[in-house]
């Protein structure tokens, strides 16, 4: 005996499609049904955890809005397809050739390798926003699910993809696709907790940050956490921006900008790490020193950080954890034995060096 859905509601009349609107998508057959698109797709996949009138439902008005289910993903779970794909968008040019995405891929690649599934890479680094790197995974059907890697908040091929029907994670946080599989980390509170090291541990009050670029919400929210420890300081506090591309050559300019536009800078906290090592180079060509004149932080803690002198102090990402668990994730969906609107979150960590000075805990 199945059991009913708990999250099914009232079954509506499906509307039939509109024409020049394109396919119908998982979240077109939700909107007619009453329930979510995780339903649909479970419902579809003739899963026990979804009642069989909503099941009824479901396949009425994918039949009648003419939706047709995605047949990778269906090969996937039948044992022939064994592939899976990583989307890197051309608006995340920068990543491709960054540590963070070597140890994304990485974690990836060990859940792939213990399934037994290969793995396609798919990027377009020519136009901003250009769909071809989603629609080559999804003309060709060879995958049976997909990660997209560090796509832009405002590009629209994200929720398309999403919407399509084959199995997406996101790795990120994206807040405007509450229904999207994902997982992220807590930027938000790792900037925050940086920006109050320089403030409250070494008393520091005016600091500069350099940001990635803040069409990403991994950037947005380092911004911010910035900005939220600032704005706790009981003491007045000078903040300034800058607005980098997580480059090495980002964090020269914007170091400049900072130096150049704040008299008695203190403090820069750079973004990532690349941006941090950009500015410390700045900084010494400018005869300053880290951290007797100015201290630094950076984030990510990939490599450069503790090779430089002095050693950067930096937030530590665990992103071959966040390649494991995306990959572990798209595999439970491509199997149906998860809801698709989960997130997870995995943890941060401040790693203290030598370019703030001396830590008085230490």
């Amino acid at each position: 005996m199945s059991v009913p859905d708990p999250s099914a509601r009232a079954v509506s009349k499906p509307q039939p499609s509109v024409p020049g609107r394109g396919p119908a998508t998982l979240r077109d057959i939700a909107a007619a049904v009453g329930v979510s698109p995780s339903a649909v797709s479970m419902a579809l996949a003739d899963h026990p955890r979804i009642g069989k009138e909503t099941k009824e439902a479901v396949r009425a008005a994918a039949r009648k809005l003419g939706y047709v289910a995605n047949s990778a993903g269906r090969a996937l779970q039948a044992g022939r397809s064994k592939s899976i794909a990583v989307v890197v968008p051309n608006t995340a040019q920068h990543v491709f050739g960054h540590p963070y995405f070597m140890h994304l891929l990485v974690g990836v690649t060990s859940v792939a390798n213990a399934q037994d599934s290969s793995l396609m890479i798919s990027t377009n680094p020519a136009t901003d926003h250009d769909p071809a790197a989603y629609d080559r995974i999804l003309r060709s059907q060879a995958a049976g699910g997909a990660i997209i890697a560090s796509a832009a908040i405002n590009d629209p091929n994200v929720s398309r993809m999403v919407d399509n029907g084959l199995p997406v994670v996101l790795v990120g946080r994206f807040p405007h696709l509450p229904h999207a599989a994902s997982v992220g980390m807590d930027d938000v509170a790792g900037a925050a907790a940086a920006t109050r090291h320089l403030l409250v541990d070494h008393g520091l009050r005016r600091i500069g940050h350099i940001s990635g670029p803040l069409e990403h919400q991994t950037a947005l929210d380092r911004h911010q956490g910035f900005r939220d420890a600032i704005a706790e300081s009981t003491e007045p506090c000078v903040q300034a921006l800058a607005v980098g591309d997580f480059s090495e050559e980002a964090g020269r300019v914007g170091a400049a900008q900072l130096l150049d536009g704040t008299p008695g800078l203190q403090a820069i906290f750079a973004a990532n790490d690349e941006m941090a090592y950009g500015a410390l180079l700045e900084l010494r060509s400018r005869g300053l020193r880290v951290p007797q004149d100015v201290a630094l932080i950076g984030y990510d803690d990939f490599g450069v950080s503790r090779l430089t002198t002095p050693a950067i102090t930096t937030v530590r990402v665990p992103a071959e954890d966040l390649g494991r668990i995306a990959a572990e994730k798209l595999f439970s969906l491509i199997e149906g034995q998860s809801d698709a609107a989960t997130h997870d979150t995995v943890p941060i960590e401040l790693v203290i060096r030598e370019s703030c000075g001396i830590h008085p805990q230490l």
